[in-house]
């Protein structure tokens, strides 16, 4: 990528604030944490080089962007387009900037013009545990189905369900027995041809894993994630009694603190798909690691919960990544941002062909809020 015209255009200032986001619907529980609620902030920085604005989600402090005004574009950017790992804390700015400076999509920044139109799978990740006020198990069946055909709605055509209510939340014969009639009852509701994965944030162990595994067999489960702590010689009993028993469940895990060795386990088969979080990761790291599992035969699939920001940059990242599942789509409105560009669309997510991250900031409100909450650094003009 040609970066002559532009490499010696510095940052000229940097702006941060927090945008007030709501969940269209509160979210309950899962395995080990209580009610998650429906106030979801964004952590917004703006960026201005030579002129041009870029924002992205970033959680940098006053002190480091104060080192980072003045540094050039050649500097931030290496000669393909992509952020210098000494600057992965505004990876996200910085890609949206440029974007925006060379009238393309993130996404062909990183792979070259192409006519495909982008078009990702992605999946409903609301399905908590809402349910917990109810006695009877009928009763939270209807509930959750209720909120599946919502998101189907919506167009989604895949749903990822919270399990694990005996680990903390019900007695754990009763809970278990819940997750397995929800379980049951979403795909009656949904149908035959959606997806529906199951995540259980480390709730079950071996046994209580296969028992659901079996007992929602004929729901043809698509992955099963953080089914309980990683552990090689349980991971790879696990995945060898699912072989056994002729399921076609995948077994997914590293949203987490997962262990270091997790890729590794990946790659000796024990999981079949890795899922650290996309922005906490990051967009590079997440696209090298990514490359690097294609090779080993391993799936991508990134957490994105709890910030809309994630929604959409996972659709620039599918595209580089031939493993990559899902976009983890969590339903946040934020003040402020408009991301009606993206469509979903029976179960994929239409990716706009629009320059940086395809999203729009109301600039007004953004400078506001900064005002009223955030922080703003100006390089200080030389005369």
């Amino acid at each position: 990528m040609d970066m002559s015209n532009i490499a010696n255009e510095e940052i000229e200032r940097l702006e941060w604030c927090k945008l007030p986001g709501k969940r269209i619907r509160a979210a309950g529980c899962n395995a080990r944490l209580g009610v998650h609620g429906d106030s979801v902030p964004l952590d917004l920085v703006r960026v201005t080089i030579g002129g041009q604005e870029g924002f992205g989600w970033s959680r940098i402090n006053e002190q480091r962007a104060q080192e980072l005004l003045g540094k050039k574009v050649d500097e931030l950017f290496n000669n393909r387009g992509e952020v210098s790992p000494l600057h992965y804390d505004i990876e996200f700015p910085l890609l949206d900037w440029l974007g925006k400076i060379k009238n393309k999509p993130v996404y062909k920044l990183l792979i070259g013009d192409t006519d495909l139109k982008i078009s990702v799978p992605c999946y409903d990740t609301s399905l908590y545990f809402d349910d917990l006020h109810l006695e009877d198990d009928d009763d939270a069946v209807k509930l959750i189905q209720s909120q599946a055909l919502e998101g189907k709605a919506r167009g989604h055509r895949a749903y990822k369900i919270k399990v694990g209510r005996g680990a903390m939340h019900m007695p754990l014969d009763k809970g278990t027995e819940r997750d397995i009639a929800i379980i049951n009852g979403v795909r009656e509701a949904v149908g035959p041809e959606a997806k529906i994965m199951i995540d259980a944030n480390n709730g079950y162990n071996l046994n209580l894993t296969k028992y659901v595994l079996k007992a929602t067999a004929h729901s043809n489960i698509t992955w099963i994630e953080e089914a309980f702590h990683e552990d090689p010689p349980l991971l790879e009993n696990l995945k060898n009694w699912i072989q056994n028993e002729g399921l076609n469940v995948l077994v997914t895990d590293g949203e987490g603190n997962s262990a270091p060795q997790i890729v590794d386990w990946a790659k000796k088969g024990y999981l079949d798909a890795i899922q650290y979080d996309i922005l906490h990761y990051g967009f590079h790291k997440w696209k090298n690691l990514g490359q690097e599992l294609d090779k080993a035969n391993v799936y991508t699939a990134p957490h994105s919960y709890g910030c809309v920001y994630g929604n959409y940059v996972l659709g620039h990242l599918a595209p580089l990544i031939k493993g990559f599942l899902f976009i983890e789509w969590d339903e946040i409105n934020v003040e402020g941002i408009d991301g009606s560009n993206y469509i979903i669309n029976e179960g994929k997510v239409e990716v706009p062909d629009k320059p940086g991250y395809g999203i729009e900031l109301d600039h007004h409100f953004y400078s506001k809020m900064v005002e009223k909450s955030g922080w703003k650094l100006c390089k200080k003009l030389v005369r």
